[in-house]
């Protein structure tokens, strides 16, 4: 991926239909994104994709590993808030949507996942 690629996690899972697959495809997806080293430069998660980021969400390990690798992950706070998540969030920082849209605005690429 480009050096300033940005990518957007807006469900809490990849696709439609099964909400069970869709976890189990978006788990994969951000361990494959680890391994094959093609890094965006930040992840940005709204909507029901910050679900990801707190407590119980399969996508844990995979996303701290982005992390440890230099990807910044920014979470939503109105988001967290709707969803009464504001206290289970594990990793990532948590950001307003005029930071989302300032790092969407500076990205030279943005890929919606």
């Amino acid at each position: 991926m480009h050096k300033n690629t940005l990518i957007q996690v807006t469900q809490n899972g990849m696709g439609s239909g099964s909400e069970e697959l869709g976890l189990k495809l978006a788990t994969n997806y951000f361990k494959l994104l680890n391994a094959d080293n093609r890094l965006p430069k930040i992840m940005v998660f709204y909507n029901a994709g910050v679900k990801l980021l707190c407590e119980n969400s399969p996508a844990l390990e995979a996303l701290q590993n982005l992390i440890e690798k230099g990807v910044k992950i920014v979470a939503c706070k109105t988001c967290l808030d709707f969803y009464g998540l504001s206290n289970k969030i594990k990793i990532g920082t948590v950001g307003s949507m005029p930071d989302i849209i300032t790092l969407q605005a500076n990205a030279d690429k943005v890929i919606n996942l």
